[in-house]
């Protein structure tokens, strides 16, 4: 889950010898790089129900919530919110935002989360996450690990903070 990038010397190297353009080739792998956005998309079908979570992390004064997860027949669709104390500094300013992805521990299945993105504005973002297979109705034994990212699509430079959320019901 890391295949690395040739080194320039070698971009070079076969670019003469297959007749590509280097700036092709590197277009090549650099989509290697980012092989997850390519897996085929789980649709949620099937709702069965909603489970309340409210489970929460703070840091530096954000608040992170999971504040539920929706219930289909094949995946599952995990709710997360971040909140923030609006400092009212520069209030015309841009507010860089983070993005997150998710990745499960527990009951010893191989989970494929996908970020959908979400959105937000001011002191309040809001994402969600398709999980397939769907998680089980009891979450008990279940970590949510988010791992934060300045950039869409570029896990490997996580900005080294991440947090988990032990679920319960």
């Amino acid at each position: 889950n890391n295949p690395g990038f040739p080194t320039k010397d070698l971009i070079a190297k076969w670019s003469l010898k297959y007749n590509f353009y280097e700036d092709f080739l590197n277009s090549v792998f650099s989509h290697f790089l980012n092989e997850d956005i390519y897996k085929p998309v789980v649709e949620p079908e099937g709702f069965i129900k909603n489970l309340p979570m409210l489970k929460s992390f703070e840091k530096d004064g954000i608040f992170y919530t999971v504040t539920f997860v929706r219930q289909f027949n094949n995946a599952s669709v995990v709710h997360f919110t971040i909140d923030r104390e609006d400092l009212d500094e520069e209030p015309r300013r841009f507010q860089e935002h983070s993005f997150f992805d998710l990745s499960i521990e527990g009951v010893g299945v191989d989970y494929d989360c996908r970020n959908n993105f979400g959105g937000g504005s001011g002191t309040h973002e809001s994402f969600t996450f398709t999980v397939s297979p769907a998680l089980p109705n009891n979450l008990s034994n279940i970590k949510l690990i988010f791992k934060e990212y300045k950039h869409p699509f570029q896990k490997q430079k996580p900005t080294g903070f991440e947090f988990v959320i032990q679920m319960d019901n």
